[in-house]
């Protein structure tokens, strides 16, 4: 696969949709999974950041957006296990009493062992399996907006256009 061809993430949720899906688990731990592996059962919340920001795309477009960084410094710590899915909410209200977070906001995940360099991730829904809700990490790649547009909108037209319908039996060309 190229560049050209790349698909739209599947993972990319907002904050207050991760943390809607841990209110119903609270007590269960929350092990992230990033790179093929899940956290180390020490890991921290080291930092929770809130941003608004404003931009030109490439094709001369203004965006802006809403983002929310949780930084995860991924360790071991002597006996420590994957803390729960309402100690991380717990963390994030904590934050929200002192920085303005959106809950519709963009959420990236900024994962280090504190060795190798810190690298961004998206989220995907929460899954309760084993005993533990997983959340899985995927890289979060630079994307062309005007092209991403544009074939958001060629999958809509194509999919409109090839819908059953009264009038046509058959897909579009």
């Amino acid at each position: 696969m190229n560049a050209i061809d790349k698909p739209v993430l599947q993972h990319d949720i907002s904050l207050g949709f991760l943390l809607d899906n841990l209110a119903s688990a609270s007590d269960q731990p929350l092990v992230f999974h990033y790179d093929g592996r899940p956290v180390k059962p020490g890991y921290h919340v080291t930092e929770v950041k809130a941003g608004q920001f404003s931009a030109l795309d490439c094709g001369a477009n203004p965006e802006a957006w809403s983002e929310i960084f949780v930084q995860l410094w991924d360790i071991e710590e002597g006996d420590r296990t994957h803390m729960t899915a309402g100690k991380f909410s717990a963390i994030i209200r904590k934050v929200s009493e002192h920085v303005k977070i959106e809950g519709t906001a963009k959420l990236t995940f900024e994962v280090s062992d504190g060795i190798r360099p810190m690298q961004l991730y998206c989220a995907s829904t929460p899954v309760l399996e084993g005993g533990a809700l997983h959340v899985e990490l995927a890289a979060r790649p630079a994307s062309c907006k005007p092209r991403d547009r544009w074939l958001a909108e060629e999958t809509r037209k194509a999919v409109s256009c090839c819908a059953p319908s009264a009038e046509t039996s058959a897909c579009c060309p």
